[in-house]
């Protein structure tokens, strides 16, 4: 038995496989990644190569782990979250094999966007604006919100995140995205005719 990086007594095979998984996050962390649901999976894939006493990734474990979830797209995710994790540690040792990602060929199927009509968006903003009471400032948030997300195309993150100091001659500044990229990007706001008379 040996002492594995999160404290926990093991077999030398565990703490081998807990030590790629955590080096292996911590760089994808520092990368910028989310990872809070690959290492969940990857922990319970390593436990489970363990049990197999695998000492490498197997591309037979590795469906099989997979093939424990509960819906197609489950096993799907689960296996391409290992097949990204061993595609990183064949770099230093080639006898990990690469499952194939395609195997259980589930694919998101997105929902077709609901696209508003002009008419439809002036409706909620006209009834965004009689919420609450008169005076209230919810009613000038919600409408201006509503305005702005169909003006300009921004996630509501995106807009929410905006700030005073993001508002420029140029357009906005959006500094957080879905992605938590790096770069800021702008995004121009289309000027009204009222706007262009002042």
């Amino acid at each position: 038995m040996s002492v594995c990086s999160n404290g926990s007594r093991s077999p030398g095979r565990r703490c081998s496989h807990d030590r790629r998984v955590q080096t292996y996050l911590v760089l994808r962390r520092a990368a910028g990644f989310d990872m809070s649901n690959a290492g969940y999976l990857l922990a319970s894939f390593a436990g489970f190569a363990v049990a197999r006493n695998d000492t490498h990734v197997l591309s037979a474990t590795a469906i099989a782990w997979a093939s424990q979830a509960a819906s197609v797209a489950q096993r799907d995710v689960r296996l391409k979250t290992v097949c990204r994790f061993a595609r990183h540690i064949r770099v230093e040792d080639q006898r990990h094999e690469l499952p194939p990602s395609n195997h259980f060929g589930g694919r998101k199927k997105r929902r077709v966007p609901y696209i508003y009509t002009n008419s439809e968006v002036g409706r909620l903003v006209q009834a965004a604006s009689r919420l609450g009471h008169h005076g209230a400032l919810r009613p000038h948030t919600y409408s201006t919100l509503l305005a702005l997300l169909s003006a300009t195309g921004l996630r509501i993150s995106e807009a929410l995140n905006l700030r005073l100091a993001d508002i420029t001659a140029d357009g906005l500044l959006i500094r957080e995205t879905k992605f938590k990229r790096l770069v800021s990007r702008r995004c121009m706001i289309p000027r009204s005719q009222a706007y262009n008379d002042t």
